[in-house]
């Protein structure tokens, strides 16, 4: 199975809508507020606040929407609520409170300063795969590499997993890093205090936080542990130079970088000045004209923005959000 992932767009929403209020388990939950989730997606999508990857699989001659997630940085007040008895399903009271002009999720300027300084929360909505395809472990596979990919990178305080919406989905979450959360004792664990199928039955919290997977030891990470591997930015780039590298990863050239971020050909040249200085700065093993002596004139060029490339891909913080004054520790 050919699979790959991009953003959810505003246009992609009536799937994803019909995708959530029809399937079988996920489908009830939405119920009550079917009416106004289109208008909180397009509300998420538009904030910074949001990941929303789409994993589509090859079809015979066409491309299947087969998964979806839905990941908001919510502020400390509404994760306390998540986490307090009596519990809810986030993604339908997010709805309801999107719909009533509540904003449980955090602004582009707390985003950049709770990821420089204190961390970020995380909570995703349901992660919902296309019935037929559940089964599939490799979509599965897929599904959290995706996940650790768009999540990497950031300065992550907890982490809180979709609900498991059956017995074998839970088992995948504990699996992959996750633990349930008792009220009971106000902390994480993996003890059942009921069966699986009551547990997935009623609103649960799945999650975990730096503490929980050091508890692991050096020598036993999870997978969804290894987000909170997080070293400080070097570069600590603008935004504009942030975004020009962000459009640059796939290849792009310069021409083609003016008409996607629709700028003028001397803009981006400006900014890719910009960035090499910042580098030669901060980083100059990696542009310095010292290292490229033994490379032609003609190619020292390309073969900068190569490296710097090559260590952007490797060090997905540069590309977050971040506070330009003084960085934490």
């Amino acid at each position: 199975m050919n699979l790959s992932h991009r953003p959810m767009l505003p246009e992609d929403i009536p799937e994803c809508v019909q995708l959530l209020t029809t399937d079988r388990v996920i489908g009830p939950r939405y119920r009550e507020v079917a009416r106004d989730l289109p208008e909180a997606l397009l509300r998420l999508l538009q904030s910074e606040a949001c990941t929303r990857p789409l994993i589509h699989a090859d079809v015979g001659s066409g491309r299947l929407l087969c998964a979806m997630g839905v990941g908001v940085m919510v502020s400390d007040d509404f994760l306390g609520e998540l986490k307090t008895p009596p519990h809810f399903w986030a993604g339908p009271e997010m709805v309801r409170r999107i719909a009533r002009g509540e904003t449980p999720f955090l602004t582009a300027k707390e985003i950049r300063e709770r990821n420089s300084r204190s961390g970020l929360n995380l909570v995703c909505w349901d992660h919902l795969i296309r019935a037929g395809y559940v089964d599939r472990g490799e979509l599965s596979r897929f599904c959290m590499a995706v996940f650790i990919e768009i999540h990497r990178g950031y300065r992550w305080q907890e982490l809180i997993s979709s609900p498991a919406s059956t017995p074998e989905h839970l088992d995948f979450v504990l699996g992959t890093g996750g633990y349930i959360w008792d009220p009971a004792d106000g902390e994480y664990t993996s003890a059942f205090r009921k069966s699986a199928s009551e547990m997935v039955a009623s609103p649960h919290v799945l999650g975990t936080t730096p503490e929980m997977e050091a508890r692991r030891g050096v020598w036993s990470p999870s997978w969804v542990g290894t987000l909170f591997d997080y070293h400080p930015p070097k570069l600590r780039l603008s935004r504009s130079e942030q975004r020009i590298l962000s459009f640059a990863l796939p290849g792009a050239t310069d021409e083609v970088l003016a008409e996607q971020m629709d700028i003028s050909l001397s803009a981006v040249k400006k900014v890719w000045i910009s960035v090499y200085r910042r580098a030669e700065e901060f980083l100059p093993e990696l542009v310095s004209n010292g290292q490229q002596l033994a490379i032609p004139a003609s190619a020292r060029g390309r073969e900068k923005r190569r490296s710097l490339l090559s260590y952007i891909r490797e060090h997905p913080e540069e590309l977050r959000p971040l506070s330009l004054g003084k960085p934490k520790a």
